[in-house]
């Protein structure tokens, strides 16, 4: 069994430049969080009492600058592996998880799709928590992609949605309109109840489960 902490993503599978940018991204977000006025409305109970089985993280690509400070936070005992893509963007997110000590899985639903999946079931049965995000790592933004659904079909483990709210932010001129919290900004972290998907549903099921998760994590209907 693996101990919190312990991490898989190895410094020789990143280059040099990947390394410096995911440590000044750590360190940009290190600096940010100090300054945040963090508020948690933990719906699923999860702070109070642990899960003794393994979670799957989703939210949307445009809150993923919050979500190693809601690491840090509130879920730090959880052992945790990322689902990163492996294109250039995805060795700088690797990058990041190998400077906090987290594991990554490199792979895509059109990249290293399958070989990916059969690692991700691995590290849910050795105890991880497994961060996805849906709607990367192209999008369409604020759309719930079958794969965390799927993992969740195939394994014990349960579907976290993490709703992350700015009060003051950045936004970007990006696919996903990332969006960058600004100094001192509240950030408010919403741990939605956590959802199951059992084997065997149709194909219909299966559709209305996946459209559950993403109207919890978009309740407002966002197409900003």
């Amino acid at each position: 069994m693996a101990q919190a902490g312990q991490t898989t993503a190895k410094k020789a599978d990143l280059s040099l430049k990947g390394r410096l940018i995911g440590w000044t991204a750590v360190s940009l977000v290190r600096f940010f969080s100090l300054t945040y006025r963090w508020r948690l409305h933990d719906l699923a109970g999860i702070t109070k009492s642990p899960p003794n089985h393994p979670m799957i993280w989703t939210l949307w690509h445009n809150r993923v600058f919050a979500i190693l400070g809601v690491y840090w936070k509130y879920l730090r005992s959880r052992l945790v592996g990322v689902l990163t893509s492996p294109s250039k963007d995805g060795e700088i997110i690797a990058a990041m998880a190998y400077h906090v000590k987290l594991d990554a899985v490199r792979g895509s639903s059109s990249r290293r799709g399958a070989a990916a999946l059969v690692e991700l079931k691995n590290r849910i049965r050795s105890g991880y928590d497994i961060l996805i995000v849906p709607d990367g790592p192209r999008g369409p933004r604020y759309r719930f992609g079958p794969g965390a659904a799927k993992l969740a079909q195939l394994t014990d483990a349960k579907i976290l949605p993490i709703r992350i709210e700015y009060g003051s932010y950045w936004k970007f001129r990006s696919w996903d309109q990332f969006r960058l919290p600004k100094p001192f900004s509240s950030v408010d972290i919403y741990f939605e109840p956590l959802v199951e998907v059992v084997p065997d549903l149709s194909q219909e099921d299966f559709r209305k489960e996946c459209q559950k998760v993403e109207t919890i994590l978009n309740p407002y209907n966002e197409t900003d």
